[in-house]
């Protein structure tokens, strides 16, 4: 058809005028197309069919806008859903953000959750709820948002992004996590509070080698913007894996920020080299106190093998130096692309994970010295509350406060072209993000959400969010069964674990794997599993017998 229609039209248009051109143009382009489709040899359906089999692979190209726009619903979380989107553009843009006609979502279908609500609901006068970060050991506590933009860096982010965000949380007074990426010029310009991220890349606190700076890392730390210094000993997008910035992706502002050269690949190791176990690890907290002026230090992870986290515990109570704080990343986190096993597959989820770091921290009467933190797909008041009532102290967003400055989940974050500008370093891009307008947006959608949470709270009857307990929580989970949250994550007492009576599997299994000089395990877990069933076959043993 191509060919006969490029035999046709060619001659009209020479006979017949150059009108005949919209049809020989499009024709010979085509044809030509045709013929490439036949004779290329990587794609069997351009070979069999030339010309029609290139719109599987156009369709193929657009399909997640098609879905995204066209057929997917209102609460279909994939990885975030069209209401939740929508919430968060309506509160950053300050428009309505109420819903008529009910809820959408199916209230006996499983996993459908609630707050209980009090007959005596009272009234929350400011919703600018805060708490105060840093123990005994430190000089510089910081008075921080119960919701703050969690770790993101220059680099994986913009610097139109950057900047946005960091105006943003100084206009509404909360705290931007900088990522691992370093404390680039476009954290600096606006002044907002920083949290400095330090990875095992050691960006803005590096020697020529790679290893850890004192000298760098103080000329940093002691910036009065910095407020917290964060360890990143993992995160929720891709646990146990490092990552390379190829070279040519580095650039001078890049490089700058994290203290390599220009054009050169950036490596971040999946190992930290200032420290090889838990006590060491907790001397370099400690020092890392010292070298800031006394500003809180803390460390973030995803949980995985949970004798690692015991063993941190265990050389917590054996140094007797503690962390200011720790944030738990869940597994379902993910601003930065990862492998797709990783993403899937890797990292304990939120709520399990916030949970054993909380127990773990009450087992051993060290809960009131040390902070909790959590991130993992944050967006609205609910999400905070529920958050909060499993043991957190505050939350990070960061997918959330994407979406405030114009992110429209186009999933093309690590192909540089972004489509919005947030996720690329293409100057084209990038300016599509008006600063001065994106900005307010960060401040509103904060402000607006810490309001829905205090809305939930008063009516609740509670206070503030310091006194929210999994009890206050409901979930489903059939159509005819529901418990609370401190039902499906009960409570360790203060101390517990300090008794060496374990009430609950995991602590009776791998806390005695644990070892504070080691993030090793002292034995393997299938043979701490085997003796637990041995004992339990034994303890019933006796039982059996009198049957």
């Amino acid at each position: 058809m191509t060919f006969l229609g490029t035999l046709i039209s060619w001659p009209l248009a020479v006979s017949q005028g150059l009108i005949w051109l919209w049809l020989a143009i499009p024709c010979t382009a085509l044809f030509i197309l045709g013929v490439y489709d036949l004779i290329q040899t990587r794609r069997a359906i351009r070979r069999n069919y030339p010309v029609l089999g290139n719109l599987r692979f156009l369709f193929e190209l657009i399909r997640p806008e098609i879905r995204q726009y066209f057929l997917e619903d209102d609460t279909n979380a994939a990885p975030f859903s069209r209401a939740q989107r929508s919430l968060v553009y309506q509160r950053a843009k300050q428009e309505i953000d109420k819903r008529p006609f009910g809820t959408q979502r199916d209230v006996y279908g499983d996993g459908y959750e609630w707050i209980n609500h009090s007959m005596a609901p009272i009234h929350i006068a400011d919703s600018d709820f805060r708490i105060s970060v840093g123990g005994a050991d430190c000089t510089q506590p910081y008075s921080m948002s119960v919701l703050n933009i969690s770790a993101m860096s220059f680099g994986a982010l913009s610097a139109n992004a950057i900047l946005a965000l960091n105006d943003g949380a100084r206009l509404g007074n909360f705290a931007h996590d900088t990522g691992e990426g370093g404390i680039s010029a476009h954290h600096k310009k606006a002044g907002g509070a920083l949290i400095w991220n330090i990875g095992s890349g050691y960006f803005g606190c590096r020697d020529e080698r790679g290893n850890f700076s004192e000298e760098a890392f103080t000329r940093n730390a002691t910036l009065p913007q910095v407020k917290m210094i964060e360890i990143k000993l993992s995160q929720g997008a891709k646990p146990g894996h490092g990552g390379i910035l190829p070279g040519a992706k580095v650039t001078i502002e890049i490089a700058e920020a994290r203290g390599v050269q220009p054009g050169q690949d950036c490596n971040s190791p999946a190992m930290h080299s200032a420290f090889d176990s838990p006590i060491s690890l907790m001397h370099f907290i400690a020092k890392l106190r010292r070298l800031s002026g006394g500003k809180p230090v803390g460390i973030k992870f995803c949980v995985g093998h949970p004798w690692e986290w015991f063993a941190i515990v265990k050389a917590m109570l054996e140094t007797n130096i503690t962390p200011d704080f720790v944030v738990v990343d869940g597994g379902e986190g993910g601003t930065g692309a990862a492998p797709v096993e990783f993403t899937d597959h890797v990292g304990t989820p939120l709520r399990e994970a916030l949970r054993l770091v909380h127990n773990t921290l009450v087992g051993t009467g060290l809960r009131e010295r040390v902070k909790v933190g959590a991130s993992g797909k944050i967006i609205s008041g609910f999400d905070m509350a529920r958050t909060l009532a499993l043991g957190a102290d505050w939350c990070n967003a960061a997918r959330g406060f994407m979406f405030a400055i114009g992110c429209i989940q186009a999933q093309a974050c690590h192909t540089d072209k972004c489509p919005t500008g947030v996720a690329t370093q293409d100057p084209l891009r990038q300016r599509a993000l008006v600063v001065p307008d994106k900005a307010p947006r960060v401040a509103n959608f904060h402000r607006n959400t810490l309001k829905a949470l205090a809305e939930l709270l008063s009516a609740a009857g509670i206070q503030h969010p310091a006194a929210l307990r999994p009890h206050h929580i409901a979930q489903r989970i059939s159509s005819s069964e529901v418990r609370l949250l401190s039902a499906a994550y009960p409570e360790l007492r203060p101390g517990e674990l300090l008794t060496g009576v374990f009430r609950h599997t995991i602590y009776r299994a791998a806390w005695p794997m644990a070892r504070a000089d080691s993030f090793a395990p002292t034995y393997d877990l299938g043979d701490a599993l085997s003796r637990m069933h041995a004992e339990a076959v034994e303890a019933a043993a006796p039982a059996m017998a009198h049957q």
